[in-house]
């Protein structure tokens, strides 16, 4: 081969590894000084849910209560009562029908209207007075049978009561109101127990209604009101434990 051919053919040579040397050169550079790509975004934080609360529970209404009469009569216990008093004489004299609306109570005088609320479930009914009792402590009528089925205390037998006087009779006698101490069959016992309450309050007497027939009742004193009768009863109850119940009662017949 000639000189010339064999120089040529070096200088190609080494221009070619030079222009290789150059490329990886430029290829490491473009590599270091590209750009460092940012981290990939982190996810979004899930928003952590509203904490769950229950919501106090609402406080009760109070129950409305329709048709309780305002606070103008006694409150208390009612029962009622049908035989074996059915068909005989009350204590007003009047034959007791217990199909009839009528009542019977302690103070009240005979012939008194009086309208009987329920407190149990809101019913009413009117009656009339015609006898005495109950003879209870903490009853305050005793209604027929009728009366009682009207307001649905048929099956209870008692209920909770309110009693709102409607009208009295126009003609009333003087009232007086005792404390009723005792009821004996016997009337001797009925005898020694009045007598020992005469010694020691001044006046009681034996009484027998028709209503209760074959018993005796003892009535101890005389006043003109019933509060006046019932701080008698205090004073009974309060100074001989023997006495178990001390029941104001209207004396009808002096």
């Amino acid at each position: 081969m000639r000189p010339t051919a064999l120089e040529g053919m070096r200088k190609a040579l080494l221009v070619a590894a030079a222009a290789s040397v150059v490329l990886a050169g430029c290829h490491r550079q473009v590599a270091r000084n590209a750009p460092i790509p940012p981290p990939p975004a982190s996810a979004p934080p899930e928003e952590s849910a509203a904490p769950t609360t229950t919501p106090p529970a609402p406080s009760p209404i109070p129950p409305i209560i329709p048709g309780v009469p305002p606070e103008s009569g006694e409150t208390g216990i009612a029962s009622w009562y049908g035989n074996p008093f059915h068909g005989r004489a009350s204590a007003s004299g009047e034959i007791y029908d217990m199909e009839q609306m009528t009542a019977a109570h302690r103070t009240l005088p005979f012939g008194t209207l009086v309208r009987v609320h329920n407190l149990d479930n809101q019913k009413t009914v009117d009656v009339r007075i015609n006898d005495r009792g109950p003879f209870v402590d903490g009853r305050v009528i005793d209604l027929s049978h009728a009366a009682a089925r009207t307001i649905e205390m048929i099956g209870p037998g008692t209920a909770h009561v309110q009693l709102e006087i409607l009208t009295q009779p126009a003609a009333i006698s003087t009232a007086f109101f005792g404390v009723q101490v005792g009821s004996f069959r016997n009337r001797d016992n009925a005898q020694r127990l009045r007598r020992e309450m005469a010694a020691k309050y001044g006046r009681a007497r034996l009484v027998e209604r028709a209503d209760t027939p074959g018993f005796w009742h003892v009535v101890v004193g005389q006043e003109t009101t019933p509060d006046g009768a019932a701080a008698l009863g205090n004073r009974i109850s309060g100074e001989n434990s023997s006495i178990l119940s001390a029941l104001v009662v209207r004396i009808d017949s002096i």
